[in-house]
């Protein structure tokens, strides 16, 4: 019997159905007659699992007794026995109790599939041993029990459980998945949308990897060279010219009108040269290729149409776009160019778009590429052995006599030297020289310039056309060796920018000096003027060498336009570094301009961030601040009536009304000065290591007693806060949601310590927040729905986020299960409690305000 299949039930996260899912599937299996078992099966409580492993057979689960504890593992040895076609065992990833004869439960699976039985299998993602550090990452928990990817991959069938995290978050208030006493612990940790979204994501691309290879592995196993347009994807040609930039739009607009359009953008540089385009052209093409959503690809060929079209094919496209040609008409004679032969060998599973543009016929006017050099001290060598080798040879050779043949070959081989050492001419050389002194002592009449037997001259011919031969190979082997490595070493560069430079990840400095040290230059500096007639200014600047004020005194001047130059100083690089230099001083001028744009839109935006809030301070001031100081005012004016005599009643009902007035400014006017402290940046926090239950309680003084429950472990961490700031941000919190939960239901504030944090959970069951709108109610003079009047201005939740943030904290609004909001304060937790704690800090305020 052969091996067993393996099918794999792939949960995207706890909870989503995996065991339901297998569970189904036997029983279909059974239903059509097929002999399956369960092997073992955990249903974990929930009440529709258990009902579907009623009408499955089911092997005894082997018990073992650890440490005082009965634990149940799958009895393997029976299910050999009953050799069933289909086998279910539950969590692959599990592992055995001590004593097992596999440490794994996915070494028991691979023994019954050694033994021919089929086996259905869960396992979730978190489980994959590669995902580990990911996950650990996303949820702050370490999976302990893990499968190895080969193990999952090797499987026959995968199949992806799926739910979104607001389903499976529904069925876990519903108590679908935990008892209802683990529900809100799990909500509040491990089952948080960002968490259960981030699963989901690693899922779904960890799947869709292996279909690609699936994919693949079968076009490989079956030679299938037709493309499959499974995706539209689009390569767009690109010879380094200005036409490269309209002919990535076009593609791009061809690749959003298909589902999943990947868009690949190629250069096919001729072997032996980097580019013959323009390195800033280049940079240029490859920022928009990149902006626009796709990759670019660098081949080395000699024949472009046959090199386009294997690139094309050997990542499955769909379409090509190329430009129309820019050689001038009479330039056709030498061919059909590379547009023509690409569309007449595509064949019929691949599109050929040639478009046209402002560069039609104008010339190639890319410059060409120079040949590598040797370096200088081989040419010498080279030079050395060419022109002084062969009479060194004939001396040592007048004292031995080794026949004419012989040392023909002897001269040769100092040919053959010297064009390993020195290239082309010390080779040609060398032969002419060799030629001569064989003519001259070797052949008769010996000392005579002239050859009496005809064969000799035979002889000395070849010689000379061999020489000339095998040093012409030997010179383009050397020269494409140099190229190679020159070659490799431009790739790393290029690399670097498109990879760093281009994702924003280097400054501009960090450019600059990247450009000093590849060159060995003394320093490089970014210089730029306003005008024509401006003088220079240094934009950025790496190195210590002496300081460049124009590029005219540099060592090295690179223009970038008109208005911006690349200075080096310390020396001259040789002629064909300049490629690489242009790729970087135009990136260098990216670099720069991005950083002022970005510097613009930041004072955009806190100019326009400024106006806005002196817009709302404004209005706060004439409405809501006008609306206490009036019945401030009314109250005293009615007290200091002497036409009214009033009743001690009544005259405590005013000053209750003055006393509730100030109170209500207190707390607006903290709040506005907190506000604009937060945004001026004059919000300095003095961190120390606190515990909660010393601080949280303190937060309740201006809610009514009874209308919050508490619930803060003594043994949780302590926190690395500014104790004023927590108080204040806690006490506007817990403010706003009593204003907002319905009476009688308090207002749940519980504390939990995950990883390296703490978190504070204000939980409330009023009306709640949509999803669109939970950013909102962050920002200052904002009030979500129809406040009442008198709620205040708007600014508690926006002081609490802004003095969370301040402590390096995180205060975020979720859906409470079963209606309302919960505020989760995510806090620092303390590395160990100072040994002096420093002095209360100075902003600690002295009232609590909402």
């Amino acid at each position: 019997m052969g091996r067993g299949r393996l099918r794999i039930h792939l949960g995207a996260a706890p909870g989503v159905g995996k065991t339901y899912a297998m569970l189904s599937e036997a029983h279909r299996r059974v239903e059509r007659g097929t002999d399956c078992v369960v092997a073992f099966a955990e249903a974990h409580g929930r009440p529709r699992t258990e009902a579907l492993l009623h009408g499955l057979e089911r092997i005894p689960p082997r018990r073992t007794g650890h440490r005082g504890t009965v634990l149940t593992e799958m009895d393997l040895d029976a299910v050999l026995a009953r050799r069933p076609r289909v086998a279910l065992v539950d969590e692959l990833a599990h592992t055995n109790a001590p004593g097992s004869r596999n440490a794994k439960r996915w070494q028991d699976v691979e023994e019954l599939l050694a033994a021919g039985i089929d086996v259905l299998s869960t396992v979730n993602i978190q489980h994959l041993e590669s995902l580990g550090d990911v996950v650990e990452s996303i949820t702050g928990v370490r999976e302990a029990e893990t499968v190895p990817d080969e193990v999952v991959r090797r499987a026959d069938q995968i199949e992806l459980v799926d739910m979104t995290p607001e389903a499976l978050r529904r069925r876990m208030a519903h108590g679908n998945i935990h008892r209802p006493d683990e529900v809100d612990a799990a909500l509040s940790n491990y089952f948080r949308p960002g968490n259960l979204t981030a699963l989901r994501e690693l899922a779904l691309l960890w799947v869709a990897d292996r279909v690609d290879a699936h994919l693949q592995r079968y076009r490989s196993e079956h030679r299938v060279s037709a493309i499959w347009g499974s995706r539209e994807r689009i390569v767009v040609g690109l010879t380094g010219g200005p036409e490269g930039r309209t002919l990535l739009r076009r593609a791009a607009r061809l690749a959003e009108k298909g589902a999943g359009g990947e868009l690949l953008a190629v250069y096919i540089s001729r072997s032996g040269e980097l580019t013959a385009a323009s390195p800033r052209e280049l940079v240029e093409q490859r920022a928009l290729v990149e902006n626009l959503g796709g990759t670019f690809h660098h081949v080395v060929g000699d024949d472009i149409p046959a090199d386009l079209l294997a690139f094309a094919r050997g990542v499955n496209a769909t379409q090509i776009v190329l430009g129309s040609s820019r050689r001038p008409a009479w330039q056709y004679v030498l061919g059909p160019g590379v547009g023509a032969t690409v569309a007449r060998d595509s064949g019929p599973d691949l599109d050929v778009h040639i478009v046209t543009h402002e560069e039609v016929a104008k010339g190639r006017g890319l410059p060409g590429a120079r040949g590598a050099r040797l370096g200088r001290s081989r040419r010498v060598w080279g030079w050395s052995v060419g022109v002084g080798g062969p009479a060194v040879l004939a001396v040592l050779l007048s004292a031995v006599d080794l026949g004419f043949a012989n040392d023909m070959l002897l001269f040769l081989s100092l040919t053959v030297a010297a064009a390993l050492l020195g290239g082309l001419w010390p080779a040609l050389v060398s032969a002419a020289v060799g030629s001569l002194l064989l003519n001259y002592f070797y052949t008769p009449p010996l000392r005579h310039w002239s050859i009496a037997d005809p064969k000799n001259i035979i002889g000395i011919m070849i010689f000379v056309a061999v020489g000339a031969s095998v040093a012409s190979v030997v010179d383009l082997a050397a020269r494409r060796t140099h190229q190679a490595a020159r070659l490799r070493a431009e790739s790393e560069i290029l690399s670097f920018l498109a990879g760093n430079v281009l994702r924003g990840e280097t400054g501009l400095e960090d450019l600059l000096e990247r450009v000093r040290e590849t060159f060995g230059m003394e320093s490089a500096a970014l210089l730029e003027r306003a005008g024509d007639v401006e003088p220079w200014t240094c934009a950025g600047r790496a190195g210590r060498g002496r300081p460049v004020e124009r590029p005219e005194d540099a060592d090295v001047e690179v223009p970038v336009g008109d208005h911006l130059a690349l200075a080096l100083t310390g020396r001259v690089p040789p002629a064909e570094d300049r490629r690489v230099l242009g790729a970087f001083a135009a990136q260098a001028a990216v670099v720069l301009d991005r950083r002022r744009l970005r510097e613009q839109a930041d004072r955009a935006l806190a100019l326009a961030e400024g106006n806005r809030i002196r817009t709302a301070l404004l209005a706060a001031v004439s409405h809501d601040l006008r609306t206490p100081l009036a019945g401030i005012k009314a109250a005293v004016s009615s007290l200091r009536s002497e036409e009214v005599e009033w009743s001690p009643e009544d005259r405590a009902e005013l000053l209750a009304g003055i006393e509730d007035g100030a109170d209500r400014l207190d707390h607006l006017v903290g709040n506005l000065l907190d506000m604009s402290r937060l945004h001026t940046g004059t919000v300095t926090p003095l961190i120390r290591g606190i515990d909660l239950d010393e601080v949280v309680p303190k937060a309740l003084g201006g809610v009514p007693e009874g209308s919050v429950v508490l619930d803060v472990p003594e043994a949780l961490p302590m926190v690395a806060v500014d104790p004023g700031l927590l108080e204040r941000a806690m006490a506007n919190v817990i403010e706003n949601a009593v204003k907002y939960s319905p009476p009688g239901l308090p207002v749940l504030v519980a504390a939990s310590a995950l990883a390296d944090r703490v978190e504070v959970r204000v939980v409330d069951r009023g009306p709640g927040v949509p999803d669109e709108a939970k950013e909102d109610i962050f920002a200052p003079f904002q009030r979500h729905g129809d406040a009442p009047s008198g709620a205040g201005v708007g600014l508690g939740l926006a002081v609490a986020r802004g003095f969370a943030e301040a402590m390096g904290g995180t205060l975020n609004a979720e859906d409470t299960p079963g209606g309302g909001l919960t505020m989760a304060l995510t806090l620092r937790a303390a590395a160990a409690p100072p040994e002096n704690p420093p002095a209360p800090a100075a902003a600690e305020p002295e009232r609590q305000s909402s």
